[in-house]
């Protein structure tokens, strides 16, 4: 799958925390966010800069194994005591993104680290921590009430990486349960961006198998297809966007598309 480059995702681990403190900016961050709710936005906002404090220690110690995340520095954030809990929570997610990019950037995208996935490099961070945040910048705009666009480039991206991660938890988790019922030949769904350029190929075709899922871009006929705008589509797939908002259509059999989304829910 093409990826968008080690300097583009150090440059918009910083674009899209701004992004997210933007969305911070006002708001009641003792709000339950609709799309997380176990957590306020106060919470999903220190969630997000907690990952990036924790992948920063990782990729600057060239850690071979996993580290708890209290172990980064400056992993608390701001306490609840603490006055102007807004004012220093935003130059708390401000200081850890520009740190997290800048020891990524300084390491290069072979740099060894250990991570959870398929590939133990500086660069696999990069990218998680990138897509990451644009989906949790959603999650921050939809509990603030604040209107929500991504880069139509990262937005496929982001589709890319979860059928990746899919995958990989088939191959490398049989205890997920859930995930591994995402298998068994003859079904399919597509998604299709009806509002990308033609150059991005922003429409997916996944197929189940007995082996997992596989999938490829490209325009192909499936049991069930998801269409909308990119943005939507990317949302509606991740699950942050209902199927029936009015801005994504689904034809087909539609227990399937449910049934995939019931159960790729991890991470």
């Amino acid at each position: 799958m093409t990826q968008l480059g080690h300097e583009r995702y150090c440059d918009e681990i910083v674009a899209q925390t701004d992004l997210l403190r933007q969305h911070l900016h006002g708001a009641d961050l003792a709000v339950t966010v609709p799309t997380c709710p176990e957590w306020t936005l106060r919470e999903l906002a220190e969630h997000v800069g907690r990952a990036h404090r924790w992948v920063e220690h990782i990729v600057r110690t060239r850690a071979t194994e996993e580290v708890p995340e209290s172990k980064a520095f400056g992993f608390e954030g701001p306490k609840d005591g603490d006055p102007g809990v807004p004012a220093a929570l935003d130059a708390w997610l401000a200081e850890g993104a520009a740190q997290t990019a800048g020891t990524l950037r300084a390491a290069g995208p072979d740099a060894a680290a250990w991570t959870w996935a398929w590939d133990r490099t500086a660069g696999f961070w990069a990218r998680r921590m990138t897509l990451e945040t644009v989906i949790h910048r959603a999650d921050a705009a939809i509990a603030a009430r604040a209107r929500y666009e991504v880069a139509p480039d990262l937005a496929a991206d982001a589709v890319d990486e979860w059928l990746q991660i899919v995958r990989f938890v088939q191959e490398a988790m049989p205890q997920d349960s859930d995930v591994q019922e995402l298998r068994g030949s003859g079904r399919s769904i597509h998604l299709h961006a009806t509002d990308a350029e033609p150059g991005l190929n922003a429409e997916w075709l996944i197929e189940f198998d007995d082996k997992g899922v596989d999938w490829r871009r490209g325009h192909e006929k499936a049991t069930v297809a998801l269409r909308g705008p990119l943005t939507e589509v990317l949302l509606g797939f991740y699950r942050r966007l209902p199927l029936d908002g009015g801005q994504l259509e689904v034809r087909g059999e539609r227990e399937l598309l449910e049934f995939w989304l019931e159960r790729a829910t991890f991470g």
